[in-house]
């Protein structure tokens, strides 16, 4: 964990099960919460929490699974450097992941079952329509900011959340992640990070991007075995 408590406070995600005596973290289960969901919802049930339950912050952020925002680890992303970027922008991301040979959606589906994002799709068809546009568009883009990683202004953030867990809940309704392996059940994380850029280039969002780390670093060749082996259809793994 970075040294600045002030800016930095870790949470428990899942913590309805995963929270032992002594632990001082903040819980996702305290006040309104779906930290029960945290198997499917991942990292999110730490973003619905804060949403539902921190209405005083100025912005809200995502760090997480050793991910940080900073060019190392003597270089993280400082209270300084935030106030900075967002006296002239709305939301922070991290810098785009380029996949080059395959589309965000052909990367997803190498990855992941198809069937999540293809009801994805409609639900935003029926239900924000005006949205549809842009997610055709991401999907045929060869680059995405991801991990659901951000630091949001207060209102954007509430915006974000709203529409964004509008989708999911109604996802949820219509898949059966009981059929799902323990990876792909976590269907609702991995849906969001294709998500964010849907929102933010509809709602034409003023954001900047900055470096982010994996601490411990990534294991890049296993990433390019994995990758290759994927569009083959010879491996699902995408978690490192």
């Amino acid at each position: 964990m970075p040294d600045d408590d002030k800016l930095y406070h870790p949470i428990l995600v899942g913590s309805y099960k995963n929270y032992q005596n002594g632990m001082s973290y903040l819980r996702d289960d305290a006040g309104i919460n779906i930290s029960k969901k945290n198997p499917n919802y991942n990292e999110l049930t730490a973003i619905y929490w804060a949403w539902k339950n921190i209405q005083d912050a100025d912005a809200i952020g995502l760090v997480h699974y050793r991910r940080f925002f900073g060019k190392d680890e003597d270089d993280l992303l400082n209270q300084d450097l935030i106030d900075e970027k967002l006296s002239k922008h709305d939301v922070i991301l991290p810098t785009e992941r380029k996949y080059y040979v395959e589309t965000n959606y052909s990367h997803y589906v190498h990855a992941h079952h198809e069937e999540p994002l293809l009801l994805t799709r409609r639900i935003i068809e029926k239900h924000h329509n005006d949205y549809l546009s842009a997610f055709d568009q991401a999907m045929n883009k060869r680059s995405a900011h991801m991990f659901n990683m951000f630091v949001m202004k207060q209102n954007q953030f509430s915006t974000y959340c709203e529409w964004l867990f509008s989708i999911l809940e109604k996802l949820e309704e219509n898949i059966y992640v009981e059929e799902y392996s323990e990876q792909e059940a976590r269907v609702f994380g991995y849906i969001a990070e294709i998500l964010m850029d849907v929102w933010i280039d509809k709602n034409d969002i003023n954001y900047c991007e900055h470096d982010w780390i994996q601490i411990g670093g990534e294991k890049k060749i296993s990433k390019v075995v994995h990758f290759l082996l994927r569009k083959f259809g010879l491996s699902k793994k995408t978690h490192f």
